[in-house]
């Protein structure tokens, strides 16, 4: 089951949209928002799927669903936590500043709470009042959890888990040294991010959906040329169930809390820092990461940060190359 919202009000209308992304059915009568779907969850998911069926067999009223009318499937959320499940990506940023990294780092997540109380649609421009703060996307899957109590254990955060997505993670490369060296972790540097047009339940995934993990390539695109195409399953330190009892440690989640899973990112197939689609790597789904190896391999970063009019394009697709989740594209300005 596929699930969007509709930009309307702050929180959105939901709808069930086709597999195939084309159409949509208002589920009003069911949940005004995806949200109140998320609330009550185990009494209204018969509901939402039996509405998703009848649209699959085009048995009641339709609409075009297009994608540049979504908002974020949650405009607004309760909690919103990042991690950092690519250690992959922690240990080629701090290589190249020559700074250690602690073997805790492989056994205990980073995680920080970004802002919730709005984010972007998914063809939302991406707000930027001075290119000099060094704008970057950030390519992650995430999940949205029902209630999780404190102590969860990773099957019981596992188990919590409804719906799967992706987020363009924005961050302002340069304004972050300045807020780590207070001591006091990101806040100036991580505006709103954008979310893929719809999320989907685990259920309709299948065997896309293992351990914790989202089995397919993220594509990424920067201004209209192949950036990126990372596996996600692939040098995933921690899975999303370890993310979400991390984040449980010390308090319940609330229904609608959404995780992340950080820049995904791949090794080189001989172990060593990935490398650019052109020369016959997987790419990356983020500048700083490239940025990083470029200072790595040559002694200083090449690529710029974003501008205005770059346009970025981030999603997954299925077998038959048809996106799952529907498109994230922004461009800066």
């Amino acid at each position: 089951m596929k699930l969007a919202s509709l930009t309307s009000g702050r929180d959105g209308k939901l709808v069930v949209v086709s597999n195939d992304l084309a159409w949509y059915a208002d589920a009003a009568h069911i949940a005004p928002t995806l949200q109140a779907a998320l609330d009550d969850w185990d009494r209204l998911l018969p509901d939402l799927q039996n509405l998703s069926t009848d649209l699959e067999h085009e048995m009641i009223p339709m609409r075009r669903f297009h994608e540049h009318q979504a908002a974020a499937p949650l405009p607004r959320a309760y909690q919103w936590a990042d991690g950092s499940a690519y250690v992959n990506h922690v240990a080629l940023v701090r290589q190249a500043r020559a700074a250690e990294l602690p073997d805790s780092f492989w056994h205990d997540p980073l995680m920080y709470q970004g802002g919730s109380d709005g984010f972007l649609g998914p063809r939302a421009p991406i707000p930027l009042a001075d290119e000099s703060w060094g704008c970057d996307f950030e390519g992650e899957v995430v999940v949205v959890t029902g209630d999780v109590p404190q102590g969860a254990t990773r099957e019981e955060a596992l188990a919590a888990v409804r719906l799967v997505g992706l987020t363009n993670d924005v961050s302002l490369r340069n304004l972050i040294p300045g807020e780590l060296a207070k001591g006091f972790g990101f806040f100036q540097s991580k505006p709103a991010s954008a979310f893929s047009p719809v999320f989907v339940t685990p259920e309709a995934l299948g065997n896309w959906w293992q351990d914790g993990k989202l089995h397919r390539t993220l594509m990424v695109d920067l201004n209209g040329k192949p950036f990126g195409r990372v596996a996600a399953a692939v040098d995933m330190t921690f899975d999303f169930g370890t993310l979400i009892a991390h984040a449980a440690k010390t308090r319940a989640l609330g229904a609608g809390t959404i995780i992340g899973s950080g820049t995904v990112s791949n090794r080189d197939a001989d172990g060593g820092p990935g490398k650019p689609i052109a020369e016959g790597g997987v790419g990356y789904a983020c500048l700083a990461e490239l940025r990083t190896v470029e200072t790595i391999l040559g002694g200083a970063a090449v690529t710029p940060f974003l501008k205005s009019g770059d346009t970025v394009r981030i999603w997954a697709e299925d077998d038959k190359h048809h996106p799952i989740f529907g498109v994230i594209e922004q461009t800066v300005g």
